[in-house]
């Protein structure tokens, strides 16, 4: 695992001092080497975690020539199968690792090599014949690469810190982006909170030759489902694909392990890793005095059914807490709403102390059917039928009856999360589920903004009519939620302690089966991940099977009328909103105050506005006036109380 950089120049000559500048910024996901490749049209820059090939595997890499240079970031699984057949064609081979295999992949089938690659990764590659430069990323998105055109030149690195070390980039907020932030928990692609930085789309790659620029799709999700598709069949070629995802996830030449929260996504990779052969296996997980979030009673269950060399964090000491979260501002790039980038946080810590590689569960979820906004879209149909003048009643009641309770995601929050969903449109509703900021608050956060909503992402997505409305939100949390929020949190938070960790129920061959599954075999009633569970039915016990899901996260409501509200208070202090100039201030303090007066729980909300708040003052983000919002398009925005009880 490593990262990457670099920056064309076709006015002036390359200054290579800027690419060691940005190379430094990201030393911390590649402690072990960093090299540079420069021309006078180039400048590449990588930094080295050793994974394949300790010796030799050095970066950049060169072909025989010395004009052709690559840096690579990520994992190439079938780089063995592919360097067989390279060599059968005429090539070889100076070293043993998969970033040589995707660099002479390159040089014999050009950009079509990327359709054959299985794994995650980045990469850059400079083509000196034709003085072409090739970015490149992979089907899901896993591993990240950022961008910034200037001119006729591009910037490019595996972090924002990377481009902010080029003189020539300013740090100017995206309006439009600090609105997605808020109403979705993330920036979706290709924007960033940086204005002019974007984010390459996964499954993409883009030419740059003389300030001109291509950018073609190589891979995409086929969305028809199969009806014809049987249960056995389906279970059958399921275990298969996992089996193989696994065994090519467990290829490494330094110490690996596993993250075991106790759910089913987990411990499948557990049950195949161990099937597999692969001892000792070492786990790792985070527990908690809070029961809503604690979940150590089945990890330690599965890890004692399988003998693991079993490693626990306890999360929960407020010091520690405080002061991970100042790092966040310097390691996110752009704050992290997903309050659970903390315990990843101290996952990857203590993991790095064990292996220098974890398998992880990331996408189950959104591949099979595992959320629980999926279970309330389906409930929410019947309710819409129901007069919106009943519903909003309803809603009044439940913040008037139901006390605010502590809990992570207690039934009162839920419920009356889904009520106010229930107002809203379907396709709106599963966003706002998923996030924060219902449209009305953030437009009296922002009194300023101009209304922006993130319903756009839906462009381009097949319609609920074609493919039901299950499959077209999960296709739209395979495009966004899980790539550019928890795949870039797993990123960032894994890095910033030199460790990689892989996800390998994204397989691109799993992810195409998922698109291929008819909606009975994901959620049956109040049966979800059904298919996963058949295959693992008579693999794991029943009480990983039929656990309700409760995911790696903190207690947010009750951490800030505790151990973080000190933090809080200082860093979205009067003075910081004021400075800021965008947020309105008496909204932005009552939410604090109600939350604390535990009139409502917005933990989630709070941790979203800190994050930010920190990440504009470390990294010194420039902070213009937005444009106002016509009185109309603030008008048509109607729902339940803005930062109040109820109304």
């Amino acid at each position: 695992m490593c990262g990457i950089a670099g920056y064309t120049q076709t006015c002036r000559t390359v200054d290579e001092s800027v690419i060691h500048r940005m190379t430094d910024s990201i030393a911390h996901r590649g402690p072990d080497q960093q090299g540079t490749f420069s021309t006078p049209d180039i400048a590449l820059g990588a930094v080295r975690l050793q994974v394949i090939d300790l010796d030799g595997g050095e970066q950049p890499v060169r072909s025989d020539d010395g004009q052709t240079a690559i840096v690579y970031n990520g994992e190439i699984y079938n780089f063995l199968e592919l360097r067989r057949e390279l060599e059968a064609r005429g090539h070889r081979f100076r070293s043993s690792c998969d970033t040589e295999v995707a660099l002479r992949a390159f040089l014999e089938w050009d950009t079509d090599c990327f359709r054959r690659f299985r794994g995650m990764y980045a990469l850059a590659i400079w083509s000196g014949p034709d003085k072409r430069l090739v970015l490149a990323r992979d089907r899901m998105g896993i591993k990240p690469l950022y961008l910034r055109r200037t001119g006729r030149d591009i910037i490019f690195g595996s972090e924002l810190k990377a481009i902010f070390a080029h003189p020539r980039v300013t740090r100017r907020l995206d309006h439009a982006a600090l609105q997605d932030f808020l109403s979705l928990n993330y920036v979706p692609s290709p924007r960033t909170l940086v204005e002019g930085i974007e984010k390459l789309p996964s499954g993409h790659f883009l030419e740059w030759r003389d300030g001109r620029e291509t950018l073609t799709c190589y891979w995409k999700i086929d969305s028809a489902p199969d009806p014809r598709m049987s249960e056995a069949a389906a279970v059958a070629e399921l275990d298969g694909l996992l089996r193989d995802a696994v065994r090519e996830n467990l290829v490494s030449d330094v110490p690996l392990g596993i993250w075991a929260s106790g759910g089913l996504d987990s411990s499948t990779l557990l049950h195949y890793a161990a099937e597999l052969g692969a001892r000792p296996l070492k786990t790792f997980s985070i527990s908690f005095e809070n029961k809503s979030c604690d979940e150590s009673v089945y990890f330690r269950d599965v890890a004692k059914r399988y003998g693991t060399d079993h490693h626990e964090f306890e999360l929960n000491r407020a010091s520690e807490v405080a002061s991970a979260i100042e790092d966040f501002a310097w390691y996110s790039d752009e704050p992290g709403a997903d309050a659970g980038a903390l315990p990843v946080w101290f996952l990857s810590k203590m993991s790095r102390r064990h292996v220098t590689v974890a398998l992880s569960g990331e996408g189950g979820d959104e591949l099979f059917g595992g959320y629980l906004t999926y279970r309330a879209d389906q409930l929410a149909r019947p309710l819409r039928k129901v007069p919106g003048i009943l519903r909003r009643a309803a809603l009044r009641t439940a913040h008037s009856v139901l006390p605010v309770s502590d809990q992570k995601i207690g039934f009162e929050y839920k419920l009356k999360r889904w009520l106010e969903g229930s107002l809203l449109h379907p396709d709106e509703a599963h966003l706002f589920w998923n996030g924060a900021f219902s449209q009305q608050q953030k437009l009296a956060l922002l009194p300023n903004s101009n209304g922006h909503h993130p319903r756009a992402l839906y462009e381009g997505l097949p319609h609920a009519g074609d493919v039901g409305f299950l499959n077209r939100f999960m296709l739209l949390d395979q495009r966004y939620y899980l790539q550019d929020n928890l795949l870039y949190k797993v990123d960032r938070m894994s890095m910033a302690h030199s460790l990689e960790v892989r996800p390998p129920l994204l397989d691109h061959r799993i992810v195409e089966f998922a698109a291929r599954l008819p909606e009975r075999f994901k959620i049956r009633g109040s049966e979800q991940k059904l298919i996963l569970k058949k295959v693992m039915e008579n693999k794991l016990p029943d009480s990983i099977l039929n656990r309700k899901k409760r995911g790696l996260d903190i207690p947010a409501h009750e951490w800030f009328r505790g151990p973080l509200l000190g933090l809080l208070r200082d860093t979205v202090s009067s003075d910081a909103i004021r400075q800021a100039g965008i947020f309105d201030l008496h909204a932005t303090e009552s939410l604090i105050k109600n939350h604390t007066d535990k009139r409502i729980n917005a933990g989630y909300h709070l941790w979203g506005l800190l994050t930010l708040f920190l990440w504009l003052k470390r990294w010194n983000i420039e902070v213009t006036p937005a444009s106002l919002t016509p009185a109309g398009d603030r008008e048509s925005f109607s729902g339940p109380a803005v930062f109040a009880a109820a109304s």
